[in-house]
C-alpha cells in the first residue's frame, strides 16, 4: 500500500478493521471517526457483535471502518479472539478481508501493547498504529520518538486522543493518502518477529524509542506491595468494599427521604385537586405511589456507582481481580470471570455477555451460570426499602452502621453463592486444571471528574429509561388488578381482597407461605420476573390502594406492620439468590444457544432461593 494521494471519484471505500487490547480506547476512537453512522449486529454463526460505521475524509475518500473485539493475543481460543483473528487473515465466511489494519494502543502502557502490536505484524498484513491516550501519556512524562518507532516496527504510526473532538487528524490525514495498490510503508523494516523473540523485541523498542517516568514506575510498586501483599491486600479489599456500602446508607438515604417526600407532596397536591374516582386513583395510588417509590432510591444507586467508578478510575479495580484470582480458581471459576462478574454488579447482562471473552468453555459457561447470583442494581431498591423498613438505625460497635452492615451481608452472601455454585461445576465437571489470568494493571491515578460523571449520568439515564418504560407499564397494570373489579354490595373486608389482585396473591401465597410470604408479597414476585425493582413499585401500589401512604418512609411503616422481621429477612434472601430477571435468561439463552441452560440457570436459582429463604424463615423464627 502506497501513501500516493487516491481518487476519490474512482477508488472503491477504503475497508480498515479497528483492532486492539481491550480498554485501549479502540471503541472511542470509533465513535469519533464514525459518529452516528454505525450498525451493530452479530457475526454470522457466534454471538459476537459486529460493529461497522462509515465516514468520508476531508479529502472526500469514503472509509468503511469495523470495529472487532478486543483481544490481547491471536495464541487464544476465546470467539471474540478467534472471530478478530480469522476475519483479519479473510478466513471468516462472508466477511471480506480489511485493506488496512488500525492497531490502536494505550500510549501509556506500550510494554503490553506492543507485544500485541507484534504480533499482528507478524499475520503479514497492512498496518497502521495509533498510539491513543498520547495526552495522559504526555502527562505522565512518557516520550515516544515516533520516527524511531515507525522504523522499529516497520508500520506508520500517527498520534490519537480519542475524547477530544479533533483527536483522530493525524490518523484521518494519513487515510488520505493511503491506496490499495502496491506496497506500504515503503522504506521501514517490516521484518516479523519470531513468537519466541516478542518479549525481547518489545524490551529492545521500548529502549530504543520510547522514555517512561521511572517515578511513576516507582510509585505503583510502592503502592502494590502494599494493596497486593497476599495478607493485607485482600483485608484492604474487604474494608474498601465495607465502607462502600455503609456510605450508601449514611449519604444515599437523605436524598432518599427527601424525594419520598416529594412525591407524597405531589400525591396531596393530586388528591386535592382531581375529583374522586378511577383517574385520581390511577395517579396517586399508582404511578405517583409506585414510580415514586422506586426512583427514591436512586440516589442510594447513584452513591454506590460513584465509589465503583472511582476505584475503577484510580486502577484499584484490576488489583481487585488479581487479589480474587487464587480464590476463584480454587472454586471452578478463573481469574477472566472477575470482570465479567464485576460488570454483573450493574446488571447480569453485561455480565453474561463479558464471558465471551474467557476461551475454555467449561468456564464460559460456569461464569454465565453464577453471573446472575451477583447482586445487580435492580435488588437495591427492593434492599434498601426492606432495611430501612425492619433494620434499626443504629450503629454496632460504636462506628458500624447496621443497616449498612446488613447490606454489605447480602452483597458478601450472592458471591459466597456463586462461588459455592462454581464449586459445585468444578467437581460434577471433574475439572482440576488451573487457567491462568492475563490482564492489565494500570497505572494509579486520580479519577477524573468528567469520565466519574459520565458515568454515573449513563447509570442515571439506564435507570430512568426502565422507570418510564417496563416499570411504568407494570405499575399500571398493578395499579388496574388492584382496583377491580369493586367490591360487590354488602362487602365487608377491605376492598382489595376482592380484586384481581386479591385473588391471584391468595391463590400464589400457598407455594410461599413456607417462607414467610402473605399474599401481597407473593404477588409482588410476579412483576419482579419481569424486572426486580418493580417488586417495590407494586407493594406501594397493592398498599396504597388499600390506604397506605405512598412515600418511601411511609410504606416501610405500613410493611413494618404488615410483615415480621423473619419474613422480611425471607423476603431479601429470596431477592439475593431468585432468579427474577427474564432479560438476563434470554440473554443467557442467545449466548449459549441452548434452552436446557436457560431451565438449569432458572431451575437451580429456583431451589436455592427457595431453600434459603425457607431456612432463613425457620431460623428468624425460632429466634425471635
Amino acid at each position: 500500500m502506497s501513501t500516493a494521494p487516491a481518487t476519490p471519484a474512482t477508488t472503491a471505500p477504503l475497508r480498515i478493521a479497528l483492532v486492539g487490547n481491550p480498554n485501549c480506547g479502540k471503541t472511542a476512537l470509533f465513535n469519533l471517526l464514525t459518529g452516528a453512522r454505525q450498525k451493530v449486529a452479530n457475526y454470522a454463526g457466534v454471538t459476537v457483535e459486529r460493529k461497522e460505521g462509515r465516514f468520508v475524509t476531508p479529502a472526500g475518500r469514503k472509509v468503511q471502518l469495523l470495529d472487532l473485539p478486543g483481544a490481547y493475543s491471536f495464541d487464544s481460543t476465546s470467539p471474540d479472539e478467534r472471530v478478530t483473528h480469522d476475519v483479519l487473515m479473510g478466513r471468516y465466511p462472508g466477511e471480506a478481508p480489511p485493506d488496512l489494519v488500525v492497531c490502536v494502543a494505550d500510549a501509556t502502557n506500550l510494554r503490553l501493547h506492543l507485544r500485541f502490536v507484534l504480533e499482528l505484524k507478524r499475520m503479514g498484513r497492512p498496518v497502521v498504529l495509533a498510539l491513543n491516550m498520547m495526552d495522559a501519556a504526555k502527562r505522565r512524562g512518557v516520550v515516544v520518538d515516533v520516527p524511531k518507532l515507525e522504523l522499529a516496527l516497520g508500520m506508520r504510526v500517527v498520534e490519537t486522543v480519542a475524547v477530544r473532538r479533533n483527536g483522530a487528524q493525524s490518523l484521518v490525514a494519513l487515510l488520505d493518502r493511503v491506496s490499495t495498490d502496491g506496497s506500504y510503508a515503503a522504506g521501514l523494516d517490516a521484518t516479523p518477529e519470531r513468537s519466541a523473540d516478542l518479549h525481547g523485541a518489545v524490551r529492545r523498542i521500548l529502549a530504543d524509542a520510547v522514555t517512561m517516568p521511572r517515578a511513576t514506575d516507582a510509585r505503583d510498586d510502592a503502592i502494590d506491595n502494599v494493596v497486593l501483599h497476599p495478607v493485607l491486600g485482600p483485608l484492604i479489599l474487604a474494608a474498601v468494599m465495607f465502607l462502600v456500602f455503609q456510605a450508601v446508607y449514611s449519604l444515599g438515604k437523605p436524598l432518599t427521604d427527601s424525594i419520598g417526600d416529594g412525591f407524597d407532596w405531589l400525591g396531596g397536591i393530586a388528591g386535592a385537586w382531581l375529583p374522586q374516582g378511577p383517574l385520581r386513583s390511577l395517579l396517586t395510588d399508582g404511578l405517583l405511589s409506585g414510580l415514586g417509590t422506586v426512583l427514591g432510591f436512586l440516589p442510594e444507586i447513584l452513591v454506590l456507582f460513584f465509589f465503583i467508578l472511582v476505584l475503577e478510575e484510580s486502577g484499584y479495580l484490576p488489583r481487585a481481580a488479581f487479589l480474587l484470582d487464587r480464590m476463584m480458581v480454587s472454586v471452578g471459576l478463573t481469574g477472566r470471570s472477575f470482570i465479567p462478574l464485576l460488570s454483573s454488579f450493574a446488571c447480569a447482562i453485561p455480565g453474561v455477555m463479558g464471558a465471551r471473552s474467557i476461551s475454555d468453555p467449561r468456564d464460559r459457561l460456569a461464569t454465565i451460570l453464577v453471573a446472575p447470583l451477583m447482586t445487580c442494581s435492580a435488588r437495591l431498591p427492593v434492599y434498601a426499602l426492606l432495611i430501612s423498613a425492619f433494620i434499626p438505625h443504629r450503629t454496632v460497635l460504636g462506628f458500624l452502621n447496621l443497616q449498612g452492615l446488613v447490606l454489605f451481608t447480602l452483597y458478601v452472601a450472592g458471591i459466597a453463592g456463586a462461588m459455592a455454585v462454581g464449586w459445585v461445576m468444578k467437581h460434577l465437571r471433574r475439572d482440576s486444571g488451573e487457567h491462568a489470568l492475563l490482564m492489565e494493571l494500570p497505572s494509579y491515578r486520580m479519577p477524573r471528574a468528567r469520565d466519574v460523571a459520565i458515568g454515573l449520568w449513563e447509570r442515571c439515564t439506564i435507570f430512568l429509561k426502565r422507570l418510564t418504560g417496563i416499570i411504568l407499564a407494570l405499575t399500571v397494570i398493578m395499579w388496574f388488578v388492584s382496583t377491580f373489579p369493586s367490591p360487590p354490595a354488602g362487602a365487608t373486608g377491605p376492598a382489595i381482597d376482592y380484586t384481581i389482585a386479591g385473588y391471584l396473591g391468595r391463590a400464589l401465597q400457598w407455594p410461599f407461605a413456607p417462607l414467610g410470604f402473605n399474599w401481597q408479597m407473593s404477588l409482588a414476585l410476579i412483576p419482579a420476573f419481569a424486572a426486580r425493582e418493580t417488586a417495590v413499585a407494586a407493594l406501594a401500589t397493592v398498599y396504597a390502594v388499600a390506604g397506605g401512604d405512598s412515600d418511601v418512609a411511609a410504606l416501610g411503616h405500613t410493611l413494618a406492620q404488615n410483615f415480621s422481621v423473619a419474613s422480611a429477612l425471607s423476603l431479601m434472601v429470596w431477592f439475593a439468590f431468585a432468579p427474577q430477571c427474564m432479560s438476563t435468561l434470554a440473554v443467557i439463552r442467545r449466548e449459549t444457544r441452548s434452552w436446557g441452560t436457560v431451565v438449569i440457570s432458572f431451575g437451580y436459582m429456583f431451589v436455592v432461593a427457595y431453600a434459603a429463604s425457607f431456612v432463613t424463615y425457620q431460623i428468624a423464627t425460632h429466634f425471635a
